[in-house]
């Protein structure tokens, strides 16, 4: 029933968007009004459904690495407009507003750090920035990550969250999926790939489905193309599930689906299992 401007539903209030109070959040999946400070407790989970919020790299890295262990490297590499690109505006422009409001200098960064006493290093993907596409510098840390692995016989941990390459460096975005995958096939030490939502496009086709094991997190959209692009190709049905984490699971295409409270004690028993087999 309408009571107040919100409707009363199995003890919740399901709020209208224009008049959400500023500590309260709305779940995409369930519609129930969350308490703000509740869900960051619950890192960023939904507590009625177990939905999964997207999160910044940053704050990814503070609960998948041990507290006050992790340093991060390559940050000294910066994206350069080759092309002199221009689209709604010049790519130098675009570049330096996502530096200016997300506060990162790319969209991938790179950690040295500790799970559980394992020394590892972690890639995570910052999807805010640029929709956290694959450029020349992603493609060049990216590779410096795997470069320290192997110079140092660590383990790798890549979180992909992306839309795809970068069209603003044309050709050059395109080649990086040539260059992870070459580097990867190099790899002598455990990669582990875990997609969180979305991944799409050329990270999908290269670095993020190379892992030793891939794993991702629950309801997440991984694929090439969009689903409403391909169903206005084919001109037909496609289930509510496709390209959902849940049906790549059952297709073979991923390993696990973990909850995000339980990726870092996941993380640290595979690492652990390939570490003794490796040796």
């Amino acid at each position: 029933m309408f009571k107040n401007n919100f409707i009363i539903r199995n003890n919740f209030r399901y709020y209208s968007y224009n008049i959400l109070p500023r500590n309260w959040k709305l779940c995409n999946v369930c519609n129930v009004v969350l308490f703000v400070r509740k869900i960051k407790f619950n890192l960023n989970v939904c507590y009625n459904c177990g939905y999964h919020f997207r999160i910044s790299a940053r704050e990814r890295i503070k609960f998948i690495l041990d507290y006050n262990s992790h340093i991060e490297l390559f940050d000294y590499i910066y994206p350069i407009d080759f092309l002199n690109f221009f689209d709604i505006e010049k790519y130098y422009i675009r570049l330096a507003k996502s530096q200016r409001d997300i506060g990162e200098i790319e969209a991938l960064l790179v950690f040295k750090g500790k799970i559980k006493s394992i020394d590892v290093i972690v890639c995570v993907f910052e999807f805010d920035f640029i929709g956290g596409s694959m450029g020349n510098v992603v493609g060049s840390k990216f590779i410096s990550a795997v470069n320290m692995c192997l110079k140092n016989k660590l383990p790798l941990i890549c979180f992909s969250s992306s839309g795809g390459a970068r069209m603003q460096e044309s050709l050059l975005s395109l080649f990086q999926m040539s260059r992870v995958s070459n580097i990867l096939s190099k790899m002598k030490f455990p990669y582990l790939s875990v997609i969180v939502n979305p991944c799409m496009g050329g990270v999908t086709a290269s670095l993020a489905m190379l892992g030793d094991i891939n794993i991702s997190e629950p309801r997440v959209l991984v694929g090439f193309t969009g689903p409403k692009v391909i169903k206005n190709t084919i001109r037909g049905r496609i289930s509510n599930d496709f390209q959902c984490s849940e049906s790549l699971l059952r297709r073979g295409f991923l390993d696990f689906i973990v909850t995000r409270k339980e990726l870092k004690s996941k993380i640290y028993n595979v690492l652990d299992i390939l570490r003794v087999t490796h040796i």
